[in-house]
């Protein structure tokens, strides 16, 4: 599915997730001013900035914002700039349907995790695992420019990532997943996405080893690893940091186990110089040579 925007368009910022911080509101107006730049209009929810303890809203409340950003035919798009913890509250208040009937390309990472999934599960619709506001944060240029080149022109840029493989030669499938502690919320749930033959993403912000661990060998009990046509990690911020980037792929290949191809990125996770995952849609990797 082609995620094609025109310069002119409205987009909306919603948040459905933790409301933002006082000190972040910089970077928000950063980001609105660099949509404007690409040509964009984007519309504010009234839910964006905390007002009860870390949320912006009640979960009503941030769940009406993100249906009427669907609603409103103007909107060309919707574009999710929080994270944290909350946004599972808000997939028993959302009708699924209606977001079909009026599917759009929605674009949230991190926690956002639990909704993108919910959505493809509930609908078969893509979505982008992918923070808008890497367009103002350090890498704000290049991420700029990859937005407008897949947004606006139709290239690739902004979903284009380099592999390297580290068990088995090829995985391909449409691609699920995002954040794990996040994912993991859907466990046992009506919003677990089916997970056979497709491609499944791992990535982590926080979580040392331990933690890390913990999450896969989860999985590896509810047999998604087993159901996957692979697993494709993505940075794991916290653990790459105290232990290596080769902590994090020691403990899936053990979790995994054979016969599972298994890949790393570098470039999808929590980076200022994130690439978007285009969950839902088919991917295809292969080792080179």
């Amino acid at each position: 599915m082609v995620f094609q925007l025109h310069r002119g368009d409205l987009v909306a910022l919603v948040g459905c997730s933790d409301g933002r911080p006082p000190q972040e509101e910089p970077l928000l107006r950063g980001t609105v001013a660099a949509l404007e730049g690409l040509g964009l209009r984007p519309v504010e929810s009234p839910v964006l900035y905390r007002r009860r303890g870390t949320a912006s809203g009640l979960p009503e409340e941030r769940a009406e914002a993100l249906m009427a950003a669907f609603r409103d035919p103007a909107i060309r798009a919707v574009l999710d700039v929080s994270g944290g913890d909350q946004a599972n509250q808000l997939l028993p208040l959302l009708d699924f349907g209606e977001l079909a009937q009026n599917w759009k390309p929605f674009f949230g990472y991190s926690d956002l995790t639990c909704l993108l999934n919910a959505l493809y599960a509930k609908t078969g619709l893509p979505a982008v695992l992918y923070q808008v506001k890497n367009l103002a944060d350090a890498c704000g240029e290049s991420q700029r420019a990859a937005f407008a080149a897949s947004l606006l022109e139709g290239k690739g840029d902004l979903w284009t990532y380099p592999v390297a493989f580290l068990q088995g030669r090829r995985m391909a499938g449409p691609l699920v997943g995002g954040n794990l502690r996040c994912l993991l919320k859907l466990a046992g749930t009506p919003y677990w996405p089916d997970l056979t033959g497709r491609v499944l993403l791992l990535e982590a912000y926080t979580g040392s080893a331990g933690r890390i661990a913990a999450g896969l060998c989860q999985l590896a009990q509810m047999g998604a690893f087993a159901q996957a046509a692979g697993v494709l990690l993505g940075t794991f911020t916290q653990l790459d940091r105290e232990e290596g980037p080769q902590a994090v792929e020691q403990l899936a290949l053990a979790a995994i186990g054979p016969g599972v191809p298994v890949a790393r990125t570098l470039q999808v996770g929590h980076g200022a110089d994130s690439r978007g995952a285009l969950l839902g849609e088919p991917v295809c990797f292969a080792a080179e040579g």
